[in-house]
């Protein structure tokens, strides 16, 4: 048996790129306002397309993070990773130098530009083989949303990109806190960043029947847990965390957000889209063994709430089947109601929104919150913020095909 020391590890940082703001302070001010990040797409015209919203970032520069001749280089997903990345250390205070550079490392959960090849392999039917872009694979390819955020930085620790569908970012979290236990590097930046608006997603996904088609009323199109709820908005963006080891956080004084406390994983085993509530309540359980926690003592949770009748029903099940009795008394929001669902990138920015409610004991509402659904009779938060003591914090990311995550959040209290 090893005696192996396991680190804490700490959240000294965060950095946002949404729909609702550019930055962590933009992002925050939104949540808690209940501003609305849905729009008719504008990056292309949808007129002719079965789903014609989405939740874009507005008035994002990526020259702001990242030299010209980079940013051009870049995929838009990379860009969005690099810029939330650079604002979590910013925020953080850790000065990179010659002493860190090697131990500080990236885990960033996405999709990459897997729905944006179309045009190239176009290019390729039309010029044949020497008319292809020989840059697709660095611009386009999953590994650089972390592979960029690290090159900009110059950092040198541990480097992985992850993809578990819907569950990715939260799975990211859970990938990096290992990391920081096992000694393997004393700070992470790491989170989910996608960029996936585009006609070929909104199509495949609008057929599917997952999106919602409320084309006429954007602004109301996303609606979590109320019973005309029609379907998730796909969103955009980034949401990065930098954690960091107890003993490097506390030897440099930083500012301590709380302590990602633990991360519990499964599988639904059972079918291909339809969600499985005791899958889902299964991660939730691990998640809170993990941090060692029971379950009374979550007092907020930030749930998956995609603005599905069938996902927004089960979580409602699977939070009752890994809470019980608790499930009636904690408070319940979904962050998607004003971001859209960010896929690959959700629990990326969803972890950074519960970070910010347990720091400012401020419960973000479920905007589009009208018509209580009877199956979904948790105590979802409507409409505006409240202030509430939050001293352990839930964020849940359910994948479509099974895979599952939760993150529980704590206030820091040294041992």
């Amino acid at each position: 048996m090893s005696d192996r020391k396991l680190h804490r590890a700490l959240v000294t940082g965060v950095g946002a790129v949404t729909p609702i703001g550019v930055t962590v302070d933009l992002f925050w001010k939104g949540l808690c306002s209940g501003k609305n990040g849905i729009g008719r797409v504008t990056n292309f015209d949808p007129t002719d397309h079965i789903v014609q919203i989405a939740g874009e970032v507005i008035d994002f520069d990526p020259e702001l993070y990242l030299e010209r001749r980079v940013a051009r280089r870049t995929g838009r997903f990379a860009q969005f990773s690099a810029a939330a990345g650079i604002q979590a250390i910013q925020d953080s205070g850790i000065n990179i130098d010659q002493s860190n550079k090697d131990d500080i490392g990236v885990v960033i959960a996405t999709s990459g530009d897997a729905m944006a090849m179309g045009p190239e392999w176009e290019k390729y039917l039309d010029k044949g083989s020497r008319g292809v872009d020989p840059f697709i694979i660095t611009r386009m390819g999953q590994h650089m949303a972390s592979a960029r955020l690290a090159r900009q930085l110059g950092i040198r620790g541990p480097n992985t990109t992850i993809n578990t569908a819907c569950a990715s970012g939260t799975d990211a979290l859970g990938h990096a806190l290992n990391l920081i236990r096992l000694g393997q590097a004393s700070a992470i930046l790491t989170g989910g960043a996608e960029a996936m608006i585009t006609p070929l997603a909104l199509s495949s996904m609008g057929r599917m029947g997952a999106l919602s088609k409320n084309n006429n009323d954007p602004e109301h199109a996303s609606r979590p847990f109320d019973l005309g709820r029609d379907g998730f908005i796909l969103g955009e963006g980034a949401g990065v965390l930098m954690i960091e080891s107890e003993e490097s956080a506390l030897a440099r004084e930083a500012h301590i957000y709380c302590e990602l406390a633990g991360v519990g994983w499964s599988f639904d085993a059972t079918d291909d889209t339809a969600p499985d509530p005791e899958g889902q309540a299964l991660a939730m359980k691990r998640a809170i063994l993990d941090a060692e926690i029971t379950a009374g003592d979550i007092d907020y949770i930030n749930a998956h709430g995609t603005s599905t009748q069938y996902n927004d029903r089960t979580e409602t099940q699977a939070i009752k089947i890994a809470l019980q009795q608790h499930a009636y008394e904690v408070n319940i929001s979904s962050t998607k109601s004003m971001t859209g669902h960010l896929a690959a990138g959700a629990g990326g920015i969803e972890a950074v929104a519960s970070v910010l409610a347990l720091s400012n004991n401020v419960i973000p509402p479920t905007i589009n919150y009208d018509q209580p659904d009877p199956d979904c009779d948790l105590k979802i938060t409507p409409n505006e913020s409240i202030s509430a003591k939050i001293d352990v914090a839930l964020s849940n990311s359910f994948g479509l095909g099974g895979q599952n995550a939760s993150a529980v959040f704590k206030s820091y209290k040294a041992l």
